[in-house]
């Protein structure tokens, strides 16, 4: 029988997950996949944090617990808790109670909202992101009806850093009335991100410019260990003035990945200006999704509302930090002591989960055919995907392969 549906096109592929399903039909015994962008343990496997067991042990014999809704606009202790974490209990922005917290279907929820709210509310059809970025933001303001959706320079594949003139030049070429999006830290998928002096002059522009910056913050703790030292970026647009948006998740630094836990941070002018903006925010998530989930938001707020708990998760963070800079370290070892070509000073510059290793797409090619070693055809890894016991297999096979096809 015929189908209403037989003329529709099949989709390409999402690369990431379809390089996890080669990985997983794939029956090599050395295989290794760099490609997931999740935390691993230094044995391959995913990581429960054991503050995180101990709250959820807790929920399942709490009486008090229901399945109720929760307000639209998400649980009211998880946005507070997310909102000092990521501002600091004292900034102006919370004491002048002009800061409001939406509960999001993740950090990709959290754009989601942003997106629509800019497009329907405020009348904005631009969004400039880095180039390259994590692919879901295009997708993001493309399917919230934008028309003019670009990147801006900001890698020197060369140089293997920021390219900071480009990334300026291509921002101050943009329109006015444009959201342009930055990272907060550990930028995904290059690992680098503007230094203090570089983004007082991106504020500058922005300020000049008229901008709505949205800041991508998934990854607050994972590229230094300290929670207030990743949050540099958001709060400085807060000292300077700026009303902007934040979307934050907990997929990483909770490992609550299949949880969707996330975010939007709207800091406004006043307090009025905050009502005005909920009062629409709740609007777009009832024709969205409707109510947020309960169980990872009342994880995240149970943990970072109990001091024991807030002290106990940091010292899991840190570990997670510790043991991707660890990999760094021992990488960047390995390929010098194999006198591999290039230079990859870089893979210890770079922070957070991911590396932009330079490998391009031929090298990256022979990884996976040649060593069943899976990773992005950018050459983007995942840092803690190496362990101990893969580590010389995986430096080994990266020598190998820009030896067979040099850049």
């Amino acid at each position: 029988m015929a189908s209403v549906f037989g003329d529709i096109e099949i989709a390409p592929p999402i690369e990431v997950f379809n390089l996890t399903a080669q990985y997983n039909e794939d029956n090599h015994p050395q295989k290794v996949n760099l490609g997931v962008g999740a935390y691993r343990t230094d044995e391959g496997k995913p990581w429960v944090l054991p503050v995180v067991r101990t709250v959820e042990a807790q929920m399942a014999t709490d009486p008090t617990q229901n399945h109720e809704y929760l307000p639209v606009a998400g649980m009211v202790d998880f946005r507070a808790a997310a909102l000092k974490l990521l501002l600091g209990e004292d900034s102006p922005a919370i004491v002048e109670n002009r800061v409001e917290g939406i509960q999001a279907i993740g950090g990709t929820g959290a754009i989601r909202l942003c997106a629509d709210f800019c497009k329907k509310m405020l009348g904005y059809d631009n969004m400039y992101t880095s180039s390259p970025t994590w692919g879901n933001h295009l997708g993001i303001f493309k399917s919230c009806g934008y028309t003019n959706v670009k990147q801006y320079r900001y890698w020197d594949a060369q140089n293997r850093t920021i390219d900071f003139n480009g990334m300026m030049e291509d921002l101050n070429a943009a329109p006015e009335k444009t959201v342009v999006i930055l990272h907060g830290c550990c930028h995904n998928p290059t690992g680098t991100n503007p230094s203090e002096e570089q983004l007082k002059e991106i504020a500058d522009l922005a300020e000049r410019k008229k901008f709505m910056i949205l800041v991508d913050e998934a990854y607050q703790g994972f590229a230094s260990g300290n929670l207030e030292q990743d949050g540099f970026t958001v709060r400085y647009f807060v000292k300077r003035g700026f009303e902007f948006f934040v979307s934050q998740s907990f997929s990483k630094n909770f490992g609550l990945y299949n949880e969707r836990t996330g975010n939007l941070a709207i800091i406004c002018a006043n307090k009025d200006a905050k009502l005005r903006v909920k009062s629409q925010m709740e609007m777009v998530v009832r024709t969205t999704w409707s109510n947020s989930p309960n169980h990872g938001a009342r994880i995240v707020a149970s943990v970072l509302n109990n001091p024991a708990y807030y002290a106990e998760w940091k010292e899991h963070v840190k570990t997670m930090s510790d043991r991707i800079k660890m990999m760094r370290e021992m990488l960047f070892q390995k390929l010098k002591s194999l006198g591999t070509p290039g230079k990859w000073d870089h893979i210890i510059e770079q922070k957070g989960m991911f590396s932009f290793t330079g490998l391009n797409p031929a090298q990256v090619d022979i990884m996976i055919k040649k060593y069943h070693i899976y990773l992005l055809k950018n050459g983007r890894i995942n840092m803690c995907a190496l362990t101990t016991s893969n580590m010389e297999y995986v430096a080994n096979a990266i020598h190998a392969a820009v030896t067979e096809c040099k850049l």
